[in-house]
């Protein structure tokens, strides 16, 4: 497999996988909605006996989120990666045959 193949492979894949990621966030979005709706009717001061309980359940939500947020940028990264490697390929591409060869003012 010639090395153009193999980047248009990982292009490829790369794109299937942000339509992927793109459905899951959809997904979470209303998931998220959903939650924040139940949580703003029910995780009151009102249902907890200790303000601790409270607490320990807010921080609990808190923490999931910081999770997702952080696999998100994880996720962002490698994807990055993937379209750097592709971008340098080109770069170097570019450089090669007709790049390197000085165009400037012809002489008489």
């Amino acid at each position: 497999m010639s090395r153009e193949t193999a980047y248009a492979r990982m292009l490829d894949a790369s794109a299937k996988l942000q339509q992927n990621v793109a459905m899951i966030l959809e997904a979470k979005a209303t998931e998220a909605e959903k939650v924040r709706n139940w949580l703003c009717n029910h995780v009151t001061p009102d249902a907890y006996q200790e303000q601790q309980a409270h607490l320990k359940d807010t921080l609990g939500v808190h923490e999931q989120l910081i999770e997702v947020i952080d696999g998100l940028a994880k996720l962002n990264q490698g994807m990055a990666n993937v379209l750097k490697a592709v971008l340098r390929h080109d770069q170097e591409d570019s450089s090669s045959g007709f790049g390197n060869m000085d165009f400037g003012e012809p002489t008489q």
